[in-house]
C-alpha cells in the first residue's frame, strides 16, 4: 500500500529532524522536541502533522528567525540528485518549508536563502507563495533572478510556486484576476534545457488557461510561431484542459479545427467490477468511414467518483491518428486503480469517454469496490 502523508511524519521523522538540528544549536534539546512533535500526531491528517512539527521547531529552536534560520540552513542534508527517483522520501522537508512560510516573512533576504536550499532538497511552492502574498514585487524581482538559476530545482520553484490553482495549496487569487506577472516568468522559462521546468511551465499555463482562456490561448498560439519539438509540447500539456471542454480555439491551435467522423466499435471495459489495486483495461476500434483520410486527436477521459460523490475528470493523453478512408486503428490504455497519496479512489460508478478532436464519445463505465 502507498504510504500516506501523515506516515512521513511519525516518531522516525521526529526524530531524525530533531538529530540534524541539535549539533548547530547548543541550547536545543532533541528529546523534548520529538515528545513535543509527536503530540497528539495520531489525532492529525494530512498536512498538519508536517504544519505541528514547523510549530515545534519555532517553540525549540533561537527565538531570533535569523538565529533559527542560521540553524536549519546549516542542518541541511545533502540536494536532490536529479528531477526523479527520490519517492517520497523528500518530503522530511516539509516541516522546513512551513517553518519558513509560518515565521519567516519579516526576514526576506533569509527566507530567500531558506527556500533556495530547501527547494533543491523538496520543493519551496508551497512557502513561496506566503511571500507572494507578503511582497508580491519584492518577490516576483527574486524569483525572476532565479530562473536564471543553474540548479533545475530552483528554477521550477519560479514556475511551479506562482501556478494560481497549485494543488494542496491555497490559490494566489490575485495571478487567477491578472496573470500577467506569471506569464512573464513562464516567458523566461518556457525554452529550459530540462523536462521537470518544462512541465512546471505546462501546469502553469494551463492552470491560467482555467481562469483566463483568452490568455491561454493568446499565449499560445505566440510560443507555436517557430517552436522546438520541446515547447509545442509545452503547448500541448498546457492546452489539456481546454481540448478537454471542446474549446474550438485551442483545438484550432493543435490543427484540429473541425470534427472528426469516425466510427468507434468493439469496445471492452474489464474488469467490469473492479477492486482497489486492479489494472483497468480499455480498448476500442477506430475507423474512417468518410471517402478522404481524417486526422484526429485522441484523449481517454475517466469520471472518477470522488468523496462526496461527484465525479472528477482526468484526461488521458492517447494519441493523433492519420486514418485513410475505410481505415481502422485499435486503441488500447491500461489503468491503474491503485491507491496512492496524490489519487484516493472511491466505490461506485465510474464513466469512460473518448475526446476525439474534443467531442465527446462516451465508451461505457465500470463499477469500483473497495474490496
Amino acid at each position: 500500500m502507498a504510504q500516506t502523508l501523515k506516515s512521513q511524519f511519525g516518531p522516525v521523522v521526529a526524530g531524525e529532524i530533531a538529530a540534524m538540528l541539535a549539533p548547530h544549536c547548543r541550547t536545543f534539546d532533541a528529546e523534548a522536541f520529538t515528545t513535543d512533535g509527536l503530540s497528539g500526531f495520531e489525532d492529525l491528517e494530512l498536512m498538519a502533522p508536517a504544519g505541528q512539527l514547523a510549530n515545534v521547531m519555532k517553540r525549540h529552536l533561537p527565538a531570533d528567525f535569523a538565529a533559527a534560520g542560521a540553524v536549519v540552513l546549516e542542518s541541511l542534508g545533502p540536494i536532490l540528485g536529479g528531477s526523479s527517483g527520490h519517492g517520497m522520501a523528500p518530503f522530511f522537508y516539509l516541516p522546513h518549508v512551513l517553518f519558513v512560510a509560518r515565521y519567516g516573512l519579516g526576514h526576506f533576504d533569509l527566507s530567500m536563502r531558506l527556500q533556495h536550499a530547501l527547494t533543491q532538497r523538496f520543493t519551496a511552492e508551497f512557502s513561496i507563495r506566503a511571500f507572494i502574498e507578503h511582497d508580491q514585487p519584492r518577490t516576483l524581482r527574486q524569483l525572476a533572478r532565479w530562473t536564471l538559476d543553474p540548479s533545475e530545482h530552483v528554477r521550477r520553484l519560479v514556475s511551479e510556486g506562482t501556478r494560481p490553482r497549485l494543488p494542496w495549496a491555497s490559490r494566489l487569487r490575485a495571478f487567477q484576476r491578472d496573470p500577467g506577472p506569471v506569464l512573464d516568468l513562464l516567458e523566461r522559462l518556457k525554452d529550459d534545457p530540462s523536462l521537470y521546468v518544462r512541465r512546471s511551465v505546462a501546469n502553469n499555463l494551463n492552470d491560467i488557461g482555467k481562469d483566463n482562456p483568452d490568455r491561454l490561448l493568446e499565449t499560445a498560439g505566440r510560443w507555436l510561431v517557430g517552436a522546438s519539438a520541446e515547447r509545442r509540447w509545452i503547448v500541448e500539456h498546457a492546452l489539456r484542459s481546454a481540448v478537454r471542454r471542446g474549446d474550438r480555439g485551442a483545438l484550432a491551435l493543435l490543427g484540429y479545427a473541425h470534427a472528426a467522423r469516425l466510427d468507434v466499435h468493439d469496445i471492452s471495459i474489464t474488469p467490469q467490477s473492479a477492486v482497489i489495486g486492479d489494472t483497468l483495461v480499455i480498448e476500442c476500434v477506430l475507423r474512417n468511414p468518410a471517402r478522404r483520410a481524417q486526422t484526429a486527436l485522441i484523449d481517454l477521459v475517466v469520471h472518477y467518483i470522488k468523496a462526496r460523490g461527484d465525479r472528477s475528470p482526468k484526461v488521458f493523453k492517447l494519441k493523433r491518428i492519420e486514418l485513410a478512408p475505410n481505415q481502422s486503428v485499435r486503441l488500447c490504455k491500461r489503468v491503474s486503480l491503485a491507491q496512492l497519496t496524490t489519487c484516493q479512489h472511491h466505490a461506485g460508478e465510474h464513466r469512460v469517454e473518448l475526446l476525439i478532436n474534443g467531442i465527446s464519445q462516451p465508451l461505457g463505465g465500470f463499477d469500483l469496490r473497495l474490496g
